[in-house]
């Protein structure tokens, strides 16, 4: 199945806002959705370390809540993450943007695809639409995305460098 729609959380918008790399979102994605508790989140509680346009550009996509299944409610994640499950679940063969471990395995539960900052930064590169995916995983890296060692070590053999 094709992707139709891509469901974002907060971390992936926050930490490309930082990296100055969120247009590769929008260039990716087939179709964006940003629960407004993700942009609510953001606007409060990141609001210094966002730029205004990545607030604008986050409200440019963003739909309203709906209600969240019981059976992601009982997995204890947050509103953000349990909206982009919830409207995942309601848009057949969208895609979850989530970094948050928990929120990923409630995601697989409910065999909800997944991408997370790090997979967007290695399609874009896989798209040419960076020439090198090193500098910004290194720029994540220095922003507070927590990645091991193996996983970039491994991110990076999957695209050549």
């Amino acid at each position: 199945m094709t992707e139709q729609t891509w469901v974002i959380n907060a971390s992936p918008l926050i930490l490309l806002g930082k990296i100055n790399q969120l247009e590769l979102v929008e260039r990716l994605a087939p179709r964006l959705i940003v629960p407004q508790t993700v942009f609510d989140e953001i606007a409060t509680g990141e609001q210094d370390r966002l730029t205004q346009s990545t607030l604008h550009w986050a409200q440019y996509h963003t739909q309203p809540n709906i209600a969240v299944p019981i059976s992601i409610l009982n997995w204890d994640i947050g509103a953000g993450e349990s909206q982009v499950l919830a409207q995942c679940m309601r848009l057949k063969g969208s895609k979850a943007l989530l970094d948050d471990g928990e929120a990923r395995a409630a995601a697989q539960s409910h065999q909800i695809g997944l991408l997370g900052t790090l997979g967007i930064i290695l399609r874009a590169k896989q798209s040419g639409l960076i020439a090198a995916a090193r500098p910004l995983i290194e720029q994540l890296l220095a922003n507070g995305s927590y990645l091991s060692d193996s996983l970039v070590l491994e991110a990076l053999r999957k695209v050549g460098e």
